[in-house]
């Protein structure tokens, strides 16, 4: 069984930083991921990749490394005041879990972005590139559902990534319904994944990459505590 370090891997060309501006990105590809991310998708999240669509890559940009991996314990995760709040505010929502895409999600999904995501790369939103980016035929992809009654409101598309001795949680995506921006339902997505892992006994829940410049990412180090993958190696933040 090979290790990560001896998987072969591309590097693309540079272009401009989605998050950062006057920064050029570039990144590492994961060459066959349909062959290799099965098996190894789990250690590659622990030394910072994280995929989009069927692809597997990490951040190895020219002149910058201000992308930083973070993951939370659920086990040792500790809900703040303001958090409480919000879950008591929610508290009227009900949570489902499905391991299958739904016909009603690109419906939220394309409100979701051509309204809070006009000025990204992802605008205007389509069926082909939703499908794209949300498919993964290699992984084992989870849909954690929102509901205001009936109605659906938010889904956080969520990995899970296993090994023999360990399970994990990727959460990929979340999109949501912009008429019920006072809910803050990204916050809640997130700690409704938290409550879900902890029941499940999952490991980590990675949150993708913590930006300390970029406002839209700010929210994601207010989950404590919490490990960010600085210089090769997991930092705690409390």
């Amino acid at each position: 069984m090979s290790e990560p370090s001896d998987l072969s891997v591309g590097l693309t060309g540079t272009f401009p930083c989605s998050y950062l501006d006057e920064q050029e990105e570039q990144l590492i590809m994961l060459i066959d991921p349909e062959v290799h991310a099965p098996q190894h998708y789990l250690s590659l999240m622990a030394i910072g990749f994280r995929r989009s669509g069927d692809q597997v890559y990490r951040p190895h940009c020219p002149n910058c490394n201000a992308c930083e991996s973070l993951r939370i314990s659920p086990a040792e995760f500790v809900l703040s005041k303001s958090q409480k709040r919000l879950l008591n505010k929610n508290k009227h929502f009900n949570v489902k879990q499905s391991n299958q895409i739904k016909s009603n999600y690109f419906q939220l999904y394309e409100r979701y972005i051509n309204k809070v995501h006009r000025d990204g790369v992802m605008y205007p939103a389509s069926l082909d590139q939703f499908e794209s980016f949300m498919a993964c035929a290699w992984g084992n992809v989870q849909f954690i559902e929102i509901y205001d009654e009936e109605k659906l409101i938010a889904v956080s598309v969520t990995d899970q990534l296993e090994n023999a001795t360990s399970i994990g949680w990727s959460a990929f995506y979340c999109f949501y319904d912009p008429d019920y921006t006072i809910h803050s339902l990204g916050k809640y997505a997130v700690l409704q994944q938290l409550k879900l892992a902890k029941e499940q006994n999952i490991t980590f829940l990675y949150l993708g990459y913590y930006i300390h410049n970029c406002q839209k990412m700010n929210y994601k180090n207010q989950f404590n505590p919490h490990q960010r993958f600085i210089n090769q190696q997991w930092v705690t933040f409390d």
